[in-house]
C-alpha cells in the first residue's frame, strides 16, 4: 500500500486539494447482487456532502473517509470479468463512491473501465454529482449508441448558496443541470436522484418544484425519490450533526427533539412534497416509482456473445 502525493483540482467553486489517497490490489471488482452488477473503483469520497450515508460505521471503513482507497487494478479485473460473461448486461457504478471524484482527473480509472465496458458491448449506468463526467461524454455516447448508457445525477438543492454548504466540494446544482442538458443533446438518457431532502433545510415546495421543473426542461427519463427526508445512522449522524452546529445553529437540537435517534428522518412536509413530485412526473411522462426506475437502469436485452463479438 503506497501513499500518493496530494493532488490539486478545480471543483468549480475554487481551487482546493484532495486529501491523501492510497492504492490497493483488489481481489474482485464486479459484484452481482440480485441481478445488479455493481462496480466501485474508489472507496471513500472527497465531495464533503454533510449527509453522506456512506460514512456510516456499518460500511466498516478502516481508513479515514477522505483518504480515498483506489483499486488500482480495477480495469484489469473488470476486463477479466466481462470477457468471461456469456451475456451482456448493464454495469452500474457510483452507488457507494462517486466515480468522478477529484482524483479521477489524474488517475482516469473510471474512463479506463468505461473503455472496457464499451469494448465488450456492455451497457452502463453511472451515478455522480460531478461535471467531470463531461470529460467522458464521447465514450458515454458511443456506449449508448451500441448498447445503453444512463447518466444519473443527484440534485437536492436548487439554491446554489445552500448547495455549497450541503455539498461543498463538488460542482453546484446549476452546473449539474448543464450536465443533464449536454446529455440530452447527445440522446443519452438521464435519471435524477432527488435525495436526500433534509427536514427544515431544503424540504420546501419552492425547492422541490424548481428542481422538478428543470428535470422536465432537460428531458429527464426518471426521478428516484424514496421519500422526502433523510436517513441517519451511526457515523453518518455525528458528521451531519457537527455540520448542523457549524452552519445552522440550534438545528441539531430541533432534530433530536423531533426525531430522537431514528434511522428514518422524514420531512414534516413529506406528503405534500411527494404529491407535487408524483404529479409533475405523471404530467410530463417521467417515471417516478423507484422499482420502475431500477428496472429501467438494469434493463439491457440479453444477447448471446460469440467469438466474433470479442
Amino acid at each position: 500500500m503506497n501513499d500518493a502525493p496530494l493532488l490539486e483540482y478545480h471543483s468549480g467553486q475554487g481551487k482546493e486539494k484532495t486529501k491523501d489517497m492510497h492504492f490497493v490490489e483488489a481481489k474482485g471488482i464486479l459484484h452481482n447482487k440480485g441481478g445488479y452488477h455493481g462496480l466501485n473503483i474508489y472507496r471513500g469520497c472527497t465531495h464533503g456532502c454533510i449527509y453522506c450515508d456512506s460514512r456510516s460505521l456499518c460500511y466498516q471503513f478502516t481508513h479515514k473517509f477522505e483518504d480515498i482507497e483506489v483499486k488500482k487494478n480495477a480495469p484489469e479485473l473488470l476486463e477479466q470479468a466481462l470477457k468471461s460473461k456469456r451475456s451482456r448486461c448493464m454495469i452500474g457504478t457510483g452507488s457507494m463512491s462517486d466515480p468522478y471524484m477529484h482524483c479521477e482527473t489524474d488517475l482516469r480509472l473510471t474512463r479506463k473501465c468505461l473503455e472496457i465496458i464499451h469494448k465488450y458491448g456492455f451497457g452502463v449506468a453511472v451515478q455522480t454529482k460531478s461535471d467531470r463526467i463531461l470529460e467522458d461524454i464521447d465514450l458515454l455516447d458511443a456506449i449508448n449508441k451500441e448498447a445503453k448508457c444512463v447518466v444519473q445525477m443527484t440534485l437536492t438543492t436548487f439554491d446554489d448558496d445552500l448547495c455549497s454548504i450541503l455539498e461543498p466540494n463538488v460542482c453546484n446544482t446549476k452546473r449539474r443541470i448543464e450536465v443533464l442538458e449536454e446529455m440530452r443533446k447527445r440522446g443519452i438518457p438521464t435519471v435524477v436522484w432527488l435525495t436526500p431532502i433534509l427536514p427544515f433545510i431544503n424540504d420546501t415546495e419552492e425547492n422541490i418544484t424548481a428542481i422538478l421543473n428543470e428535470c422536465v426542461r432537460t428531458g429527464v427519463k426518471g426521478i428516484i425519490c424514496f421519500d422526502m427526508g433523510v436517513t441517519l445512522r451511526e457515523g453518518d449522524r455525528e458528521y451531519f450533526y457537527d455540520a448542523l452546529d457549524r452552519h445552522f445553529p440550534g438545528l441539531k437540537e430541533r432534530y433530536i427533539r423531533t426525531y430522537g435517534y431514528s434511522y428514518n428522518v422524514p420531512s414534516p412536509n413529506r406528503e405534500k412534497l411527494m404529491g407535487i413530485m408524483k404529479k409533475i412526473c405523471r404530467d410530463n411522462g417521467i417515471i417516478s416509482y423507484p422499482d420502475e426506475c431500477f428496472r429501467y437502469l438494469n434493463d439491457l436485452p440479453d444477447k448471446q456473445m460469440s467469438i466474433f463479438d470479442l
